[in-house]
């Protein structure tokens, strides 16, 4: 059989969305040569990469979105700063997350700490913020890599690595499938960016509106990519309805991307037969 080779994009809370197109390869019996993921689908992918199967991400998922108290303790664990920066003249870092604690407090245990420990080859998506280019990173300690893919400007302070300073890989290669070229037969790519709603007129919020601003940067530049060279098989799940930081709706958004998997399962198939 031929091999396959998996791109998980940035969305936010949509690129929950990834567990259901991780289920359908499992139900395929297909495991893939190489995987690579952008932000969320960084976070994803390492758990993917290092064995966890779609339904225990799914079960992880789920239990953390249904313990509202649980993630508040978590995310008040991973601040960059105290409150106490707000009356020293540090309000970014008492507002902001530590991208590197987020990681520790969220990613599953099962996730090891270096790249080396994994059992598939990852390739994390970040973006070196001063030389203003793309960071794959595929060796070394994982959970900073995904750190710095997610570290979404503003909601997260910078991570540093090797002296350099990243942030979310969204801003260079929200879709990486082209990372993936020459390892496969076949390379998939799941874009959770989601399509526009027109007909939405409410006011979003000012987090809203930022990570909304990535997401159109973010489409733009796979649109550029994907007129220069497409992956063989593109998977949309139709997650639009959800937004960025609804990761509370994690039991819906993976019951809508659900319907997607009947799509992977034909499709890919037919292009590994």
């Amino acid at each position: 059989m031929k091999t396959m080779a998996l791109a998980l994009g940035g969305g936010g809370a949509r690129g929950l969305a990834h567990i259901a197109v991780i289920e359908a390869l499992d139900e395929l019996g297909v495991t893939p040569a190489a995987v690579a993921g952008t932000s969320i689908g960084a976070l994803v992918g390492a758990a993917y990469a290092a064995g966890m199967s779609g339904k225990e991400m799914r079960r992880y998922a789920i239990g953390l979105a249904h313990n509202r108290g649980e993630i508040m303790r978590r995310l008040i664990a991973a601040r960059a700063g105290t409150l106490a920066n707000l009356f020293s003249g540090g309000f970014g870092s008492a507002t902001q997350l530590d991208a590197e604690k987020f990681c520790a407090q969220f990613l599953p245990e099962a996730v090891p700490a270096d790249f080396s420990a994994l059992k598939i080859p990852l390739t994390v998506i970040a973006t070196d913020l001063h030389r203003r280019q793309e960071a794959a990173l595929t060796s070394g300690p994982l959970h900073a890599a995904v750190a710095g893919s997610i570290a979404i400007p503003g909601l997260f302070r910078p991570v540093t690595i090797d002296g350099r300073i990243l942030i979310d890989g969204g801003t260079t290669n929200p879709l990486p499938f082209d990372r993936l070229r020459g390892r496969a037969d076949v390379v998939v790519a799941v874009d959770v960016f989601g399509l526009p709603m027109a007909e939405r007129v409410d006011m979003p919020s000012m987090w809203e509106s930022m990570l909304t601003s990535l997401l159109i940067m973010g489409s733009s530049i796979v649109a550029g990519k994907l007129h220069h060279g497409a992956p063989d098989l593109m998977i949309r799940p139709n997650v639009t309805i959800f937004r960025t930081l609804d990761f509370y709706q994690a039991s819906a958004i993976l019951r809508t991307a659900d319907a997607v998997k009947a799509e992977v399962k034909e499709k890919l198939d037919a292009l590994l037969a």
